[in-house]
């Protein structure tokens, strides 16, 4: 468990004097970017969402989704082509909590006249609960969990990316379920209908499934958890890893709030879909989010610039 600290600051680029049009919050993670246009008057005025921009999979690839995003939201808004230098852009982006990824992804900036930059459970959480005190557990392609205290000091855990961390999450998932059809290929796991799926999908052979490991990362991983979900019913496999999964994401959230007296918000396909298996009084803390990450980021976004 990583301790409470006071607000961290956000890594920021530009200048609070430079004049904007558009204010923009994006929630960006390791299978899609979203980003909200807003005026200046905090009114939204469209949506548009792009390819991942988890830090972790590429600064390059961060920026172009982010832009695309953008410019998606843009058109939807009806307003064509924006500038990027008529624009303040808060980021709330997976793998931002590490500070020489997120230094160096400001310093790509390619020409936004404002940008703050926090984690994506950073942003999260002021969205969740309107800045007020709360926790927040995110379950989609990776995972973390983030309660925001009084005085607005946090305590994380989780977040230490897919390679070795980001338990219970989608890449998890598709990791264990990968290695579950590896050993039952060689005799050491009993072949089910979630080992038989792995084999359907990505091919029978040791061969087959070397070669697509050897080319998987977070994402691809994270395609292959909604087969444990769908064989939950008929594999003890696939409910074995659920169990472990809903265990793995409660010692999070019990990490950063051992109390259990902060409301809770659960964001992510991975969060939802396990809702109805974690335990009673996690289930009794849970309340609907005031805000998503896109409104965190702008909130986030005016703290930092205002």
């Amino acid at each position: 468990m990583q301790p409470s600290t006071p607000p961290s600051s956000p890594f920021l680029a530009g200048s609070a004097a430079a004049p904007v049009r558009f204010w923009i919050g994006v929630d960006g993670g390791g299978t899609h970017t979203r980003a909200r246009l807003f005026d200046a008057g905090a009114h939204a005025l469209g949506e548009g969402q792009a390819g991942p921009s988890a830090l972790g999979q590429g600064l390059e690839q961060a920026w172009e989704h982010i832009q695309q995003a953008v410019q998606a939201a843009a058109q939807a808004a009806g307003l064509g082509t924006i500038k990027p230098a008529d624009c303040a852009l808060g980021l709330g982006l997976s793998g931002a909590n590490n500070p020489a990824l997120a230094a160096a992804f400001v310093a790509g900036n390619p020409g936004f006249a404002r940008v703050a930059l926090e984690g994506d459970a950073v942003t999260g959480v002021l969205g969740a609960h309107g800045g007020r005190p709360g926790a927040l557990l995110i379950a989609g392609t990776g995972s973390i969990a983030l309660a925001h205290g009084a005085g607005g000091s946090r305590r994380q855990a989780g977040g230490w990316g897919w390679l070795n961390g980001d338990e219970g999450s989608g890449a998890w998932l598709g990791k264990a379920a990968l290695r579950h059809a590896q050993r039952a290929l060689d005799g050491r796991d009993a072949t089910g209908t979630l080992a038989r799926a792995v084999w359907a999908l990505l091919g029978p052979s040791a061969e087959d499934l070397l070669a697509w490991q050897a080319q998987a990362g977070q994402a691809r991983f994270a395609s292959l958890a909604p087969l444990v979900f769908e064989h939950a019913d008929s594999d003890a496999k696939a409910q074995q890893l659920l169990s472990a999964a809903v265990q793995q994401l409660e010692d999070m959230v019990h990490a950063v709030d051992p109390a259990g007296e902060l409301p809770l918000v659960l964001s992510g396909s991975v969060a939802q879909r396990l809702a109805p298996r974690f335990s009673a009084p996690l289930r009794e803390r849970l309340v609907a989010a005031q805000g998503d990450a896109m409104d965190g980021a702008l909130r986030l976004l005016q703290t930092a610039f205002n």
